[in-house]
């Protein structure tokens, strides 16, 4: 039953929580009990069939070929007619990643979006936007932080490409139609965990982080991984001043029956004199630059002073797997988190091509909680010569939240290359109640999916056939708390999923899929005729064939998809309706191994044909077609090529690189202006000093550089008309770890 109230979700969770501890209970006396429980020394050594644990990383290197598809659990990518990599914390610290956008530069299918007039990463997979808010954690939508999420707890970022109603329901930003990004915890190994690591970062950014795991217990059932993390201090662009604290916690019990795990994470990050984007003029919905101005220097900082953001974040996940015999399994997840963020912002609005500005100053207080659950049972069966996997599931979400704001009027910048900000302009414009938001919006969605993969031929050829029936009510309510009707929307659809995958040999596999997406479509605006309405769920069809290789020292794989999207438009009735399409045609290859010992690869382009269709706009007082012009923001091609060469006759020495690319992309619907292509190095040393001592087991010194030659660039576009975010300067990066 869907949830209906706050009190009702919290009474509702605690009872759930509570049932979700019985069994972690019950583990724990049954352990300490004379009839212990007979369990596997380590997570990577159970049996997998179910797809309850990760997948091994390829070549025990950076990339592991597959990840969690939402109800199907954890895949190797050769036995599913979906694409998904996982990239592993060995990357991670091999590349000094810091934040999800550095993993995320290793796959040429995803491209890196920054928030409108905020810091919150997101990103567009096959042309299609994934907002922050919808990136999961242990296949959870809505627990991680909003905005930005340290990785010194993080084990895997898993990236499935193409559309997943069926696998992963419809998260509550209803974003995500193109593709996902799971996030899977750190767990204590079968090997204990000791280390200190120390880093610098750009002109003044100093961190120190713990990471320690232990397994206990007569068999090594019980774990423990904990992670702490500060960093602080000034980045390379001029005054940016960064404070990152996390605290994490991840809890497991492995018996022969039972699996259980309990993760706990807080986040709290402050921005002050954060660079945001720039917006370029508009008149009658039409940018008014006859182009876009040149990039300003990478260090300048042309936002103001008195922009800044504190985010705080808190969130807890509870998983249960019971294995009632080696083919069936009843799973279990549920998770609550709770965001509290406070921001002072405002992008220049450029009104010429020598950079001219003003500023508008929006202040708002943000407040949401989430609860978020799932319940299934997997399993296998056979009916003579053809294998069943069959697998039922139920998923929901549950988002409430809140917002209030002040604004003032505009004020003169200065340029973007030369700002000269005031000091806080005074409130002019406000609505709710900043010192304790009132509603703004529920968001409750509900689903139910049945799938069966059938094996013939001795598993040779797999079919998988399954739906989703999912709900979703949308209500949205006034600054005031009032509930607005009119934007508010309860709907329900079927989402099938078609796939099959043969296995040619053992190491080749060729597949191919139809697979839906689905979302509540966008708010009519104010200026149509049916203002304020959320008008229907947008439909997104996925067809899609592929070849996938995992032979020896390599892998890889080859796709061709065909992606159409509803998108909401404003008729020439001034009545904004799901009347238009963007189809995304695209091609990916991707290469990944150690072809030569010592030399790793992981390289990938993506090619995109981004068309609109039955799209039109209101442009200087007059209705204009945006037929067969490409999708604002979505560049035609992207690639990347990565490297690790581990130095002959230096042990412990290895260098890396990373050579990135994106064509360029247009700013506006009507395609008259656009960004530049660009293209990044990043390199990095990584040595590893051979130590004789009772105590350090490991010393690993880090140095890397990106954007090496100091490239000038535009580097996205936000699809709000004319808004840009201009890419990093220059930035160094060191760290030293200690192993204990």
């Amino acid at each position: 039953m869907p949830l209906t109230s706050p009190t009702g979700r919290q009474k509702r969770l605690a009872q759930a929580i509570s049932l979700s501890l019985l069994p972690l209970t019950y583990s724990v006396f049954a352990a300490t009990s004379p009839n212990t429980l007979v369990v596997t020394a380590t997570p990577a050594a159970t049996d997998n069939a179910n797809g309850q644990h990760l997948i091994p990383a390829f070549l025990d290197g950076n990339i592991a070929n597959g990840g969690r598809l939402g109800a199907l659990g954890e895949q190797k990518a050769l036995d599913v007619p979906f694409n998904v990599v996982g990239y592993t914390a060995k990357l991670i610290e091999h590349q000094q990643a810091r934040n999800l956008a550095d993993v995320m530069k290793n796959d040429a299918s995803v491209q890196n979006v920054r928030g409108y007039g905020n810091f919150s990463q997101g990103f567009r997979i096959r042309g299609f936007d994934l907002s922050a808010d919808d990136i999961a954690l242990g296949g959870l939508y809505g627990i991680l932080p909003r905005q930005i999420l340290p990785l010194e707890a993080v084990e895997r970022v898993e990236v499935i490409k193409g559309s997943s109603a069926f696998l992963n329901g419809v998260p509550a930003a209803g974003s995500g139609v193109g593709g996902n990004v799971n996030i899977e915890p750190k767990r204590a190994g079968s090997e204990p965990t000791q280390r200190v690591s120390v880093d610098y970062t750009g002109r003044g950014q100093a961190g120190v982080s713990a990471d320690v795991g232990r397994r206990f217990g007569d068999n090594d059932q019980f774990g423990v991984r904990a992670n702490v993390v500060h960093r602080e201090g000034e980045t390379e662009i001029h005054k940016e001043r960064d404070r990152t604290t996390g605290a994490f916690l991840g809890l497991d019990y492995h018996g022969d029956k039972l699996e259980s795990s309990l993760d706990m994470g807080y986040v709290k990050s402050t921005i002050h004199h954060g660079r945001v984007g720039i917006r370029l003029n508009t008149l009658n919905n039409v940018i008014t630059l006859p182009s876009v101005p040149s990039v300003p220097g990478n260090r300048t900082n042309y936002s103001s002073a008195w922009n800044y953001a504190d985010l705080e974040s808190r969130y807890v996940m509870m998983k249960n797997d019971y294995h009632l015999n080696d083919k069936w399994v009843v799973y279990s997840a549920i998770g609550s988190s709770h965001n509290n963020e406070w921001s002072a912002s405002g992008a220049p609005l450029v009104s010429d091509m020598a950079g001219r500005s003003t500023v508008t100053r929006l202040t708002t207080h943000y407040k949401s909680d989430t609860t978020s659950g799932m319940i299934g049972l997997r399993g296998k069966v056979d009916t003579g010569p053809v294998s069943h996997q069959l697998n039922m599931n139920y998923s929901g979400i549950y988002n409430r939240s809140a917002s209030a704001y002040t604004m003032s009027s505009a004020q003169n910048f200065g340029t973007i290359y030369d700002p000269r900000p005031q000091s806080s302009p005074a409130t002019t414009f406000s609505d709710g109640n900043m010192a304790n938001p009132h509603i703004r919006s529920k968001n409750i969605n509900n689903g139910v999916a049945l799938s069966d993969t059938l094996g013939f031929w001795q598993d040779r050829l797999l079919v998988t056939a399954g739906a989703r029936y999912q709900h979703i009510d949308v209500k949205n309510y006034s600054y005031q708390g009032v509930e607005d009707k009119s934007a508010a929307l309860k709907a329900h659809r079927w989402s099938p999923v078609y796939g099959v995958v043969f296995k040619a040999t053992d190491w080749l596999s060729l597949y191919a899929n139809h697979i839906e997406g689905l979302q509540a479509s966008g708010t009519a605006p104010s200026s149509t005729a049916n203002s304020g309405y959320i008008v229907g769920l947008g439909r997104t069809r996925q067809n899609e064939v592929g070849v996938k290789v995992e032979k020896g020292r390599y892998g890889g794989n080859i796709a061709l998809f065909d992606m159409r999207r509803q998108v909401g438009l404003t008729g020439s009735d001034n009545v904004y309706r799901l009347a238009g399409e963007q189809r995304n045609q695209g091609v990916e290859v991707n290469v990944f191994g150690e072809p030569v010992l010592g030399w790793r690869v992981n390289a990938g382009s993506t090619w995109l044909r981004p068309k609109m269709s039955n799209a039109n706009g209101y442009e200087n007082k007059r209705w204009v077609s945006y037929d067969g012009k490409d999708a604002v923001g979505v560049p035609r091609n992207q690639w990347t090529l990565g490297t690790e060469w581990d130095i002959p006759r230096v042990e412990g020495l290895m260098v890396q690189a990373n050579l990135l690319h994106t064509s360029r992309q247009y700013v506006n619907s009507a395609n008259t202006l656009r960004i530049p292509s660009w293209t990044r190095l990043d390199m990095g040393v990584q040595y590893q000093m051979p130590i004789q001592s009772s105590t350090v087991s490991a010393i690993t010194w880090r140095a890397g550089v990106e954007n090496v030659t100091n490239e000038k660039y535009w580097d996205t576009v936000g699809t709000n008309n004319g808004y840009l975010t201009q890419g990093d300067p220059r930035t160094y990066k060191l760290s030293m770890s200690l192993d204990f």
